[in-house]
């Protein structure tokens, strides 16, 4: 790398990400929007503090950069990261690299790479996943930009990536906010994921009445087959969980409401935008927002009174639920990144967006080895729910998903995601549907027409058409 390199933000992301360069042996020079932040953070850096060199501000840090410079930005996203490009933009010369390293909505993203170009500079959106301990000791990261910007950039984000099988999960994954988008899907599959083992968990606890340690054991035990993935595990761990004040389960003391960045919502819009839908992902979405509702909630459990009855389901049955709505749950999220990539021409690379998630992020798993494979071997229609693999898993694993769903909905425990999963799945199951019904509705009320399906034909309509016509042409009067 040739550039000079700067970190602006020295938050919990930022710190790490900034000791993660350091410790890989590249020189660094560090800002924070509140100066003070910077000496303790050289300070706690120890012996990789000597090659770092902290500044008061972040223009006076992009002055004493020699160039070419790159600058990563680690600020909130949104605000935050125009008001940094403003304030940088007379301090930088052409064939400098700007690199917004936050959780951006990709639009922005997109615009900040036209802007900056008019100046002569490179935007980089980078998606960097796995939290704190992986920005520190290796996350995945998903970059969007220019391949020139890349090349250059690319031995730090490499050497600071996660490795899985030698292969850093560091990548390209196409221009502008090819990164981000690829990022924001990623925490939408992260929503569902969550929130089917969170309805699981439901159903082992008050379904069956199981304690908390208990069911840890049991994810610890699925941790080992083929729902071994990063979710699972810190699962088995919470719910193993003591508190030490209490001495209760740590989950019998956290508010059941949780919370949300918005990355989520973003991947339902942009999901919907495309013509998609990420129906395990809504769910998931919905849910977190009822969860909020904590008031409403206790009082409805008062007047609705459904109570929760007892299900007799098998672990391995709860098992089989989890991994099927898993997989649709990723077949979703991929189905969105294929849409955008066709709609925005980024030609992305499937197979190694799957790689890219193989170590450091938050959804690693073993399925996405076998999801790689499947995009670069026989895939029918594109759709991952029918590459041989997961089409096997699926014809097994479904029948337990069905038996859940039905039990959980007889025994009042919500499933949001495990239903929408089951949705999906039989929707896809079946040659033909129930739209003719609908596309026979909106021929009726608004001469939309249809396919005829005997002969082909397009823009027919029914033996409604005159009488719905007289009626349009001659309204109420009241209404004239």
């Amino acid at each position: 790398m040739t550039a000079s390199l700067g970190l602006y933000g020295l938050g919990v992301m930022g710190s790490a990400l900034a000791l993660n360069i350091l410790e890989k042996g590249f020189p660094l020079h560090v800002a924070n929007r509140t100066a003070a932040k910077v000496p303790p953070f050289l300070q706690g850096a120890g012996p990789l503090a000597a090659k770092a060199t902290g500044h008061e501000s972040l223009t006076a840090m992009a002055d004493a950069m020699p160039a070419p410079r790159a600058i990563i930005l680690m600020v909130d996203a949104g605000p935050a990261v125009d008001a940094a490009i403003e304030a940088l933009l007379p301090h930088l010369s052409p064939g400098d690299t700007v690199v917004d390293c936050g959780n951006a909505d990709f639009h922005d993203t997109r615009r900040r790479a036209a802007d900056l170009e008019g100046w002569g500079l490179i935007f980089l959106g980078v998606g960097v996943s796995g939290g704190e301990e992986g920005a520190r000791h290796g996350p995945a990261i998903m970059a969007g930009g220019r391949p020139e910007a890349w090349g250059h950039l690319q031995p730090v984000f490499e050497a600071i990536a996660a490795t899985y099988e030698g292969q850093p999960c560091a990548a390209l994954m196409g221009p502008d906010g090819a990164g981000h988008f690829v990022k924001t899907v990623h925490n939408g599959i992260e929503y569902a994921d969550m929130q089917l083992i969170a309805e699981v968990y439901g159903l082992l606890r008050h379904g069956q009445g199981k304690a908390p340690a208990e069911i840890g054991a049991i994810f610890g035990q699925w941790d080992g087959g083929r729902l071994k993935s990063y979710l699972v595990e810190i699962t088995a761990a919470v719910l193993s969980a003591v508190d030490t004040a209490t001495g209760l389960p740590v989950v019998d003391v956290i508010l059941d409401q949780a919370g949300q960045k918005g990355t989520g919502r973003w991947t339902v819009v942009e999901a919907l935008a495309l013509g998609q839908s990420a129906s395990a992902i809504e769910a998931a979405v919905g849910a977190r927002g009822w969860s909020a509702e904590k008031a409403t909630r206790e009082i409805g459990e008062g007047i609705l009174g459904t109570g929760r009855k007892p299900v007799e389901l098998s672990e391995s049955e709860l098992e089989g639920a989890l991994l099927a709505g898993r997989i649709v749950a990723y077949a979703q999220g991929f189905r969105i990144l294929t849409a955008a990539s066709e709609t925005y021409g980024w030609g992305l690379d499937q197979a190694r967006v799957a790689e890219t998630w193989r170590a450091g992020c938050i959804i690693r798993s073993a399925l996405l080895g076998d999801i790689a494979a499947g995009f670069r071997g026989e895939m029918p229609q594109g759709q991952l729910i029918l590459a041989p693999a997961f089409a096997a898993d699926l014809r097994a694993s479904l029948p337990a998903l069905r038996r859940v769903v039905a039990a959980a909905v007889l025994g009042g425990h919500p499933v949001p995601a495990l239903s929408a999963a089951l949705a999906f799945a039989d929707t896809f199951a079946q040659a033909r549907g129930t739209t003719d019904l609908i596309q026979g509705q909106r021929d009726y009320f608004g001469r939309h027409g249809f396919v005829r399906l005997d002969t082909g034909a397009v823009h027919q309509h029914g033996p409604w058409a005159d009488t719905v016509v007289d009626k349009v042409a001659d309204p109420d009067p009241k209404l004239k």
